[in-house]
C-alpha cells in the first residue's frame, strides 16, 4: 500500500527549475537545539525542496550559515533566552506566503513567548504546516486551533508528545496506536503521524498505514527532525499530505535500514539516516 503512495511523487522534467520543486520553509532551533533545524531543512533538500529556507533566532545565524550550505537562512527576532519571539510573527507570515509549505516546531524550545508564537502562527498561516516536537507541545489542550486552520496539517507526536496531546498516559498511547491515532485524526481534521516501532499514519479518512520500514537504531535524537523535513518537502512538491506522510515515514524507515546496515544499530545517528535518504530512493525505485 506504502509504494502506491510512493509513485505519486512527480516526476522531474528535463526542463524544470528549482521553482518547480517547491519552496520550503522550516521554521525552528533556539540556544542549544541548532541541529534540529539543521536535520530538518537537510531532510527537506535531500527529498527534492528546490527552495528550503530555515526561519532561526537571529543570534544563531552565524552558527546555521555555518552548517548549512544549500538551504538560505532568515534570522528573526529573539527571546532573551534565544528562542523565537512574537515579535518574529510578521517576517514569518510574509515570507510563509512565498513557500508552498512550512515546518514548524523542531528545536524552537519550550518558551512561553515561542509557544504563543507557534499558535498564533497555526491560526494564521493558510499554507500547508508540518507540526513536529516543541511546535506539538504548544498546542496542548488546544487541538481547536488545528481542528479550525484553514490549510492542512500534519502531525508527527512521539508517544510522549501524543500523551501530552490527549492528556493520555504514554502507556495507554501505545496500547491504542492506531485508535489513539484515528481518534485524533477525526477531532483535528489533521494527517497524523505516530512514530515509533510500527509508524502509524492516518487522516479524517479513516485510512490507517502502518509502516514497516526502520530499526530501533533510529531512537535517537534527531531523526524525527529529518522526517519533519521530508514530509513538507513532498508536500512543497504538491504531493496529498496523507501520501505524502506515508510515503516520507517508509523512505526516512528504509534510510534508517540502510544506516544500520552500514553502521549497526548502536552507532547509527540521525546524521546517518539523513545520509542514507538518497540510498532510500534508489532502493525504493523512485
Amino acid at each position: 500500500m506504502v509504494h502506491e503512495h510512493i509513485e505519486k511523487i512527480p516526476e522531474r522534467s528535463k526542463s524544470s527549475h528549482k521553482g518547480d520543486y517547491g519552496r520550503v520553509f522550516v521554521i525552528a532551533a533556539s540556544r542549544g537545539m541548532t541541529g534540529a533545524a539543521f536535520l530538518s531543512a537537510e531532510g527537506a533538500i535531500l527529498t527534492g525542496s528546490g527552495l528550503v529556507t530555515a526561519g532561526i533566532p537571529e543570534s544563531l545565524n552565524c552558527i546555521m550559515e555555518i552548517k548549512l550550505t544549500e538551504v538560505m537562512t532568515l534570522p528573526l527576532p529573539e527571546t532573551k533566552n534565544v528562542s523565537l519571539s512574537l515579535k518574529a510573527k510578521p517576517q514569518i507570515l510574509e515570507f510563509s506566503e512565498k513557500c508552498d509549505a512550512v515546518a514548524i516546531g523542531p528545536g524552537i524550545g519550550t518558551n512561553d513567548e515561542t509557544k504563543k508564537l507557534v499558535r498564533e502562527l497555526l491560526e494564521e498561516i493558510e499554507k500547508p504546516i508540518v507540526l513536529d516536537a516543541d511546535g506539538i507541545n504548544a498546542i496542548e489542550g488546544n487541538l481547536e486551533i488545528i481542528q479550525n486552520r484553514k490549510g492542512k496539517t500534519v502531525i508527527t507526536p512521539h508517544p510522549g508528545e501524543m500523551a501530552r496531546l490527549t492528556g493520555k498516559s504514554v502507556n495507554e498511547v501505545q496500547a491504542k496506536r492506531k485508535d489513539i491515532a484515528k481518534s485524533v485524526a477525526e477531532l483535528t481534521g489533521a494527517i497524523v503521524c505516530l512514530k515509533g516501532h510500527g509508524t502509524v499514519v492516518t487522516g479524517p479518512s479513516g485510512q490507517v498505514y502502518v509502516n514497516e520500514t526502520g530499526n530501533s537504531g533510529m531512537a535517537t535524537g534527531g531523526t524525527g527532525d529529518v522526517l519533519t523535513g521530508m514530509i513538507t518537502s513532498f508536500i512543497g512538491q504538491k504531493v496529498d499530505a496523507q501520501s505524502a506522510a506515508v510515503t516520507a515515514v517508509y523512505l526516512h524507515g528504509l534510510a534508517g535500514d540502510i544506516a544500520a546496515e552500514k553502521k549497526g544499530q548502536f552507532s547509527m545517528r540521525a546524521l546517518d539516516v539523513l545520509n542514507s535518504i538518497p540510498e532510500a530512493f534508489d532502493k525504493a525505485g523512485i
